[in-house]
This record gives C-alpha cells, sequence and structure tokens, in this order.
C-alpha cells in the first residue's frame, strides 16, 4: 500500500471522528436544544428566593421583610410537608430521624426545645455554640435559621440562611414534626 493509500485512510478515519463530535458540539453552541439522551441534570440545583423576599439587584433583603412576628404568624399556617422538602438542602449535614446518626452536624430529631450545643452524642460542636446557652426556642431556631452567622457569631454551619417568612414557617413546622412530643406552636402576634 502506497502512502498516499494510507493518507487517505486517515483522512476519512479523522473526518468520520470529527462529524461524530463536532456536529453535536456546533448544535450545542449555535443553541440547539440536546437530544432526549442528554437530558438529564448534572448536579443538585439550589434553591432560589421567591420573589419580593429581596432587593431587586442587591440581593438583600427587603426591608423589614424578617422578623419572629412575621414568623409566628406564618407559622401557623405552616407547612410540613413543603418544610420536609425544603430539608433537602440540610440533609448533607444533618439526619431528622430519630435516633438518626450525626454527620457534620447534629441530628436533628427533636431540636425544638433542645438545649444549644449539647447534644450528647455530637462532638463537633463549635465553641460559640457550645458557649450559648439556652434552648431552641421558636424564635432562637428562626434567628438561626434566618442568619446562621449572625445569630450565633463563630458557629461552623456553613448555611446562607432562610430568607422568605413563609418558607421559614415551613421549615420550622417540619422540624417541628421530629419529636415524639411536638412543642406547642408560639402564639400569633
Amino acid at each position: 500500500m502506497e502512502s498516499f493509500e494510507l493518507n487517505k485512510i486517515a483522512g476519512g478515519v479523522l473526518s468520520a471522528l470529527l462529524f461524530m463530535f463536532g456536529v453535536p458540539e456546533m448544535l450545542y453552541i449555535m443553541g440547539a436544544k440536546p437530544s432526549k439522551s442528554a437530558s438529564a441534570k448534572l448536579g443538585y440545583e439550589l434553591p432560589m428566593p421567591k420573589e419580593g423576599a429581596a432587593t431587586p439587584g442587591t440581593g438583600a433583603p427587603a426591608a423589614d421583610a424578617f422578623s419572629f412576628a412575621k414568623v409566628a404568624a406564618a407559622l401557623q399556617k405552616g407547612n410540613a410537608d413543603a418544610g420536609k422538602e425544603g430539608f433537602k438542602a440540610c440533609v448533607q449535614c444533618h439526619t431528622p430521624e430519630k435516633g438518626g446518626a450525626n454527620k457534620l452536624g447534629p441530628n436533628l430529631w427533636g431540636i425544638v426545645d433542645r438545649e444549644v450545643g449539647k447534644l450528647a452524642s455530637f462532638t463537633n460542636y463549635s465553641p460559640a455554640l457550645q458557649g450559648k446557652g439556652g434552648k431552641w426556642t421558636w424564635e432562637q431556631l428562626s434567628a438561626y435559621l434566618h442568619d446562621p452567622r449572625g445569630a450565633i457569631p463563630g458557629n461552623r454551619m456553613s448555611y446562607a440562611g432562610i430568607k422568605d417568612v413563609a418558607e421559614m414557617a415551613d421549615m420550622l413546622a417540619y422540624l417541628r414534626t421530629l419529636s415524639d412530643a411536638p412543642v406547642a406552636l408560639p402564639p400569633a402576634p
């Protein structure tokens, strides 16, 4: 076989490979929709705040958008099922089951009205949480879940917080279900 024949074969193979891999890339670049086989989403889609929860363009909470009085009022109608859905963002570090294992953070069964930083089976509390004292009251939980770093400076929880009042009420309603004897809801203002 002459070298010219080998060049034609190599050129044909390379052209076929270029066509097989290049055309789909070109279609993707031009904005064509991917095929059904490529419709699977990669990664974890982060929950987005609801409209009105933040000042447009700044990412900062709207003025007077969050207060415990509003949370307490919303908690009367809080949806534990929606809170359970929102809790999916917490399962990387926490477990909700009775007797569940501790992860990076403590198990949250019975969190409402539990001593802050004192779960005996969890030994990785930050000094800030260990020294906080008191109990996880509705108001304490609300403030902590809204802004963990602001509520207890120096704690290790790397969570941005729940900025929407309705989402907070749903999460607290769900946390309330994580108990054999759920704590009474706070009175509505």
